[in-house]
């Protein structure tokens, strides 16, 4: 490993991540050292971790080479490796066309849930091809102290827990991840979003994010909202036949979400990088066991 690794940072609606560019998977990254550089305190600080790594040199990704030079290495902020992460993809996207390994126009990117088509403009917004929702059958509550809802069972390549409230407030202080049941709906734990309606086709949400805590944002968890609420309105578009867009309000900004009826759905928001710099690799081996 060389004394110093390059990393930047960057955000999508205030979801932040760590960069750490490596195309051809030489360093390693334990989820200890994740979570070292995803300490706001100790380390440099986000919400996950994108490892940038060219498909063919990832095991994991080598079968999606053909469709997809690059790789979405995700990890949560506690170091462990999630499916998925929505604003993620776009940030990872936005990564590579700084680095010039693409331009604009549509590329694909590999994650855990499968290759992602991301529409790049030259500037401006970014659009995701996240792909179709499954909605898995049987009954799902959350429950915040003494008040519980029933919610909405929607896989976008992660779990998600969907719960329309009255109050934002209502979603407590999410440090800790809400309570659900039956324990069997999720066996590796839920993303939870409490959503409420703003207007027509138009909700927000707070979320509490896997391995995370809350953030100020989810791309798939905004993505299930809009499915879930399309569903609850009475819009499904399998069964309209007319696409359904919605307004997701997050935390940290505003994603629109629109579901085909083909079922596949595209999220578009921003991506920003804020900064970019160097890793002590003395400081990061003396901040892991």
């Amino acid at each position: 490993m060389s004394t110093r690794i390059a990393f930047l940072k960057g955000h999508g609606t205030e979801n932040d991540f760590v960069i750490v560019p490596d195309p051809e998977n030489t360093i390693d990254l334990p989820p200890a050292t994740a979570a070292a550089l995803c300490d706001r305190r100790a380390g440099i600080g986000g919400d996950g971790l994108l490892h940038v790594v060219r498909s063919a040199a990832h095991p994991e990704a080598r079968s999606m080479a053909a469709e997809a030079e690059w790789f979405m290495d995700y990890r949560n902020g506690d170091g462990s490796i999630a499916e998925m992460c929505g604003n993620g993809v776009r940030v990872f996207a936005r990564y590579l066309q700084r680095a010039g390994h693409v331009t604009e126009g549509d590329i694909a990117v590999a994650t855990r849930a499968g290759v992602k088509t991301v529409h790049l403009a030259k500037e401006g917004d970014i659009t995701v091809g996240m792909g179709k929702a499954i909605l898995p059958e049987g009954d799902v509550t959350v429950t915040v102290g003494e008040r519980s809802w029933p919610a909405r069972n929607v896989n976008m390549g992660n779990p998600h827990a969907v719960a329309f409230v009255e109050d934002l407030d209502h979603a407590g202080h999410l440090y800790a991840p809400p309570p659900f049941s039956p324990l069997s709906a999720y066996p590796d734990g839920v993303n939870v979003e409490f959503v409420v309606d703003r207007g027509l086709h138009h909700v927000a949400l707070r979320v509490h994010e896997r391995g995370s805590g809350e953030t100020r944002s989810c791309g798939t968890g905004a993505c299930a909202v809009a499915v879930a609420a399309a569903r609850r309105d009475g819009a499904d578009p399998a069964v309209t036949g007319t696409p359904a867009t919605y307004t997701v309000d997050v935390p940290g900004g505003r994603l629109v979400i629109t579901e085909r009826p083909d079922g596949e759905i595209e999220m578009t928001g921003p991506a920003v990088i804020v900064a970019e710099g160097e890793i002590d690799t003395e400081w990061l081996e003396n901040t892991t066991p």
